[in-house]
């Protein structure tokens, strides 16, 4: 029995919590949350120990944690569970900064404890399958990859604008779905709602002329994430919300079969059967590094309104 923690009990963390709850081989031993009502009224309704106090949350013997607080708070309590010798998954971005990054994966090889990038949209059947498909070359060589990623604006997110928030989970799966990272970034951004961009037009730059683009912004009223994947041999489509995926060549349209579930769930699922197991995890600290510095150099083209090369 896996013993595990989770510490943010938001719109995310209560998630975590959930589906924690939810797994036979693991005791949710408790969660922690500043605010106070919140995390009672939550552990309550699961049946385990709430905590105001983070640190004393570690004191019991955890196994995992699951670290879902804003952005700036990653490192600090990262550090913490890693001293107390407990394996450790931090929602995305892994960090605020590239040096915090580098600091929280040294302590982990340190502490020889799995730290786990919470990137979601991995564990997306659709993109499972997705994955699939480009990997067997039914779509011949992949020469272009294009996410729509947009939807209305969520008060709670202050700390970081939408490409640290939104725009790192495509920077992460265009570079996954090509196994190549970006060499060059361009990208044009702006702020009208929010004291950080809230608007992105993304282009990533990879070898061999292959390009990823990232449309996203907080301004559209409904949800979307659509993405287009262009072979030389056919094109695919994926719903990433519906969880579909559609291939069109000059012969047929296509429906794939994907095995629809929760993505968070088949998230937290690797991340314990990979503490079981003394696996490494699909995304590990160095990924998470990856993702956030491609979307500072993003940041960067858009401030600079310049091409930013990578390496």
């Amino acid at each position: 029995m896996i013993k595990a923690g989770v510490i943010g009990a938001g719109a995310m963390g209560q998630h975590h919590i959930r589906i924690y709850n939810e797994m036979q081989e693991v005791e949710l031993v408790g969660i922690s949350d500043t605010n106070q009502t919140r995390v009672e009224e939550l552990a309550l309704q699961y049946d385990t120990k709430p905590y105001t106090n983070y640190s004393e949350l570690l004191k019991e013997g955890l196994d995992a944690v699951s670290i879902v607080v804003p952005t700036t708070l990653h490192k600090k309590i990262a550090l913490d569970a890693l001293e107390a010798d407990v394996h450790v998954l931090v929602e995305k971005p892994i960090a605020d900064t590239i040096e915090n990054a580098d600091i929280m994966i040294k302590a982990a090889r340190a502490a020889n404890r799995i730290m786990m990038i919470g990137h979601i949209e991995r564990f997306n059947p659709a993109i499972t399958e997705i994955k699939k498909i480009i990997d067997s070359g039914l779509l011949g060589k992949v020469v272009s990859i294009s996410i729509r990623r947009v939807g209305p604006y969520n008060p709670r997110i202050r700390d970081v604008g939408i490409i640290i928030d939104l725009g790192v989970h495509d920077i992460d799966l265009i570079s996954y779905l090509f196994n190549q990272q970006v060499t060059e970034v361009y990208s044009i951004a702006g702020k009208d709602i929010h004291s950080q961009e809230d608007h992105a037009s993304v282009i990533l730059r990879f070898k061999n002329n292959r390009s990823g683009v990232v449309e996203t912004n907080w301004l559209t009223p409904h949800k979307t994430r659509e993405m287009t994947i262009v072979g030389l041999e056919g094109v695919a489509y994926v719903d990433l919300i519906d969880q579909n995926v559609s291939i069109h060549d000059k012969h047929w349209i296509r429906e794939a079969k994907v095995e629809k579930d929760e993505p968070l769930k088949k998230e937290l699922e690797h991340f314990i059967l990979t503490i079981k197991n003394n696996n490494i995890p699909l995304i590990e600290g160095k990924d998470g590094k990856y993702a956030l510095e491609v979307a500072l150099a993003v940041i960067e083209s858009s401030r600079n309104r310049e091409i930013v090369r990578m390496g």
